[in-house]
């Protein structure tokens, strides 16, 4: 019994204690927003917010064109998503139903791509980009995002597809349906986990990234939200209140869409790392 009790005790007691690891800061962040300027840069830490405000979410969303980051990064991020969905699709479906010469070695190079750091990209990007005059433009920014997140979502994908099985596809082909048809009446369906997973990764990749927008955007009117987080900085130091109250902002977004899309994306990055 009383094994039994501490079997049960040491899993638990390391599950609570890995869940306030990682939601404590998420909880500091969302607090210190809340908090007055008296109360953030102290000696003795405030846990709770005594007198709560609202005045370092007026100051985050009152910087100079933050609708106008918003707009560009929700733009850029939905955009670079739904194309490397699109591709991977196709990619996925092809690397996992058909048998072609040079398919191995098309799977190996994507999965290189995806373990290559993409900073070792930048320099050739921005020259590419500036060559082409596309400087302050949101279409290289938009293609870059969606070459990132590319490799992850056909290799997500791949894993899905072929963990369908392929006698439904070859019972709906028998009843009249032609390739393209089975695909889209039978397999389609049956990948919306995968494509949950891999919109969300996609979503916080693309959310996320500050490097390369810094390089190849420098007007206000072609960046993103990162690079609004880095600027509340005053000639007395940091504004750590509305550095706060900016980042809750900016977290919103992923939180909300991972709360939504949560149990269909853990079944679907599982799924689809393990089949194929």
């Amino acid at each position: 019994m009383k094994r039994s009790f501490l079997g049960k005790l040491w899993p638990n007691a390391t599950s609570v204690f890995l869940f306030v690891v990682f939601v404590f800061p998420v909880y500091w962040m969302f607090a210190t927003a809340f908090k007055q300027p008296s109360d953030i840069v102290v000696d003795t830490p405030v846990w709770f917010p005594t007198s709560p405000t609202f005045e370092h979410f007026k100051t985050a969303s009152d910087a100079e064109g933050f609708w106008t980051l918003v707009r560009n990064s929700l733009t850029v991020t939905v955009l670079a998503v739904t194309l490397s969905l699109l591709i991977a699709l196709f990619a996925s479906f092809a690397l996992a139903r058909m048998r072609f010469k040079g398919r191995r070695s098309f799977i190996v190079a994507v999965m290189i791509a995806q373990m290559a750091p993409w900073e070792v990209m930048v320099i050739a990007v921005y020259m590419i980009v500036r060559d082409a005059e596309m400087l302050n433009s949101l279409i290289p920014l938009t293609v870059f995002y969606m070459v990132m997140v590319l490799p992850f979502t056909i290799l997500t994908l791949r894993g899905y597809v072929a963990a369908v099985p392929k006698e439904l596809e070859e019972s709906a082909m028998v009843d009249g349906c032609t390739r393209p048809q089975a695909f889209v009446k039978v397999i389609f369906p049956l990948l919306a986990p995968g494509l949950m997973a891999t919109s969300l990764f996609g979503f916080i990749t693309a959310w996320n990234e500050f490097s390369m927008v810094l390089i190849l955007n420098k007007d206000l009117e072609s960046q993103t939200l990162p690079i609004w987080l880095s600027s509340f900085r005053t000639v007395f130091g940091d504004d750590w209140g509305a550095t706060m109250a900016a980042s809750s902002i900016f977290a919103i977004p992923v939180l909300v869409l991972f709360v939504f899309l949560q149990r269909r994306a853990v079944s679907g990055l599982t799924e689809g790392a393990v089949k194929g």
